[in-house]
């Protein structure tokens, strides 16, 4: 096994105030154990056998591989409440800084409910903010001496739910304070950083630093690396640069369950020794491990300009995106919105001007020179106005791009200004491309026929479709979740998923068999109860209860 010196004998450290991104941080030691059996064999499994469970579609009856018993969900036993009480005090005597471990109520009930969706939640018992990776291995030993639940959390900006507490409570480790940046690479185009680190804040610091780099990643503002990689989420760049699940993420540390550290492989851009076990982290949202330490390519920063066009429905909009895009010019971004959407920011005022109230399209272009965003302006230009598209506006200087993009960007802000005293449900589904006009047809029809005013923004390159459904009180509340059932179900049918971006959690857990078969479900559990036998990362989230067998009578 090599000592952290040896494995990153050519790391640069970075040690300026500049790379700490909050209002705290601390250096992390690079503990590397080697990997445990028990993640390769399931890694193993993972990798040998994903590939043909994913291909079993609602068309094709699900496979339940060999050795898989799909007769029962086990409830995890956790601790009592005096094992919770003993496990808390330990956790005060482990750290030295009064702040480290809260229990104050307000502290709980923060960390356990979230302004951004309406899934069930409870407060967690204790709130602990370490700062390193030994600080969270001190955290995992006494949450399995105690048998507490953990929850991973970060910025608090995920939409299903993954942050809840279980309802008997548990540990909540809060990442906030790891949010270094503790190395730059710019001759390889990536870093290294904590988990707590925001996206939005990384990309500020190499722009101050003067480095023509960005990490293209961008979902929510104030989404972290974390969170980002554990719900393998995206964002309007997904269309030129894919999503957390490519190859954004060049390894992680994770402490595991059993309190071990790994790191998932070294810093080079591509590997074939075995296993992606990165992978394995992406889009587990904290039930395999908490991520400490991630390596992230990055981008080159781009000469950009915006260009807005309107069109007579969804269906012309689309086939003018998928011309476009099989025409390989140079689009960062490309985002349908429908009449609603432009509506409610002209309603919201923040934008410089009126729009007209039809669906349309908002494109970003990218390119080396002006010179290329021009020859791409004028392809694009040509292919909508073949379709049908009008008003075709392209941004004449930095200021006017900024001021158009913001009118997207807004979205959820401007959505809500439609109902005074609203709140919104915020969901995301995807289909094929091809298909996209079918799913926002039959959503915006459903949604009209049970009277709820919801606006659609889609990230129309990849198929992705959001809806931002409006209420006001608890029985329009349930009028909306049954809504956002029905868009999901369709999605699925349409040979979509439940969720391009938002992940999981526990507001999407109950599609995933009618998506992925059973047989895929059933693997997943089999990870999970090979690396966490005892069930107490993030319990509840992510796998759905097996349907039990019919009883027949005899």
């Amino acid at each position: 096994m090599s000592a952290p010196g040896e494995f990153f004998n050519s790391r640069i450290m970075i040690d300026d105030p500049a790379t700490s991104l909050g209002s705290r941080a601390s250096s992390t030691s690079g503990i590397h154990k080697g990997y445990s059996k028990v993640l390769l064999i399931a890694a193993s499994v993972a990798s040998g056998i994903i590939g043909y469970s994913i291909a079993q579609t609602r068309q094709v009856p699900a496979l339940t591989p060999i050795g898989l018993d799909t007769t029962h969900d086990q409830e995890p036993q956790f601790g009592t409440r005096e094992d919770f009480k003993k496990g808390i005090e330990e956790l005060r005597q482990a750290f030295s800084s009064q702040d480290a471990v809260s229990t104050d109520p307000e502290d709980l009930h923060d960390h356990g409910f979230s302004i951004y969706d309406y899934h069930p939640g409870f407060p967690h018992s204790v709130v602990v903010y370490p700062e390193s990776t030994e600080d969270v291995v001190k955290i995992v030993k006494i949450a399995i001496k105690y048998r507490m639940p953990i929850t991973p959390y970060s910025g608090a900006t995920s939409l299903e739910g993954q942050f809840r507490s279980h309802a008997v409570g548990g540990i909540c480790v809060d990442l906030a304070n790891m949010d270094r940046v503790l190395e730059i690479h710019e001759a390889d185009s990536d870093l290294v950083c904590q988990p707590g680190a925001r996206w939005m804040d990384i990309n500020d610091m190499l722009k101050k630093k003067g480095i023509p780099l960005f990490f293209p990643i961008d979902p929510a503002p104030g989404a972290t690396i974390g969170g980002m990689l554990s719900t393998g989420c995206s964002g309007t760049n997904a269309v030129r640069y894919g999503t957390a699940k490519a190859e954004w993420f060049l390894n992680v540390t994770v402490v595991l369950p059993s309190g071990e550290v790994i790191k998932t492989r070294r810093r080079s851009r591509k590997s074939s020794a075995g296993f992606d076990t990165t992978k394995l982290f992406i889009g587990a949202e904290g039930t395999l491990g908490i991520v400490t330490e991630v390596t992230i390519r990055l981008a080159p920063l781009l000469p950009t300009n915006v260009a807005i066009v309107q069109f007579p429905n969804v269906q012309k909009a689309t086939e003018a995106v998928i011309e476009v895009m099989n025409q390989g010019v140079g689009i960062q971004c490309v985002e349908l919105v429908d009449d609603i959407f432009m509506q409610a920011t002209n309603k919201y005022g923040m934008s410089a001007r009126k729009w007209p109230e039809k669906d349309s399209l908002f494109f970003k272009f990218q390119g080396h020179s002006k010179a290329a965003l021009q020859e791409t302006a004028k392809v694009v230009k040509a292919v909508v106005e073949k379709h049908g598209g009008t008003g075709f506006e392209l941004a004449r200087n930095d200021k006017e791009a900024t001021d158009l993009w913001a009118d997207r960007k807004n979205a959820h802000y401007s959505g809500l200004a439609l109902i005074d005293g609203a709140r919104g449900w915020s969901t995301d589904v995807c289909v094929p491309v091809s298909r996209l006009p079918e799913l926002v047809y039959e959503t915006k029809k459903d949604l009209a026929e049970n009277g709820i005013t919801s606006t659609v923004v889609g990230h129309v390159g990849d198929g992705n479709f959001h809806a931002l459904l409006l209420f006001r009180t608890d029985e329009e509340l349930e009028v909306a979740r049954e809504a956002v059932h029905r868009m999901v179900k369709r999605a699925i049918a349409l040979d979509g998923t439940c969720t391009g971006e938002h992940g999981v959690g526990l507001g999407k857990k109950e599609f995933l068999i009618e998506e992925l078969g059973l047989g895929t479900v059933e693997l997943m559990k089999t990870v999970k109860r090979a690396i966490d036998p005892l069930g107490l990362f993030n319990p509840g989230k992510l796998y759905p209860d097996t349907p039990k067998p019919e009883v027949k009578p005899s």
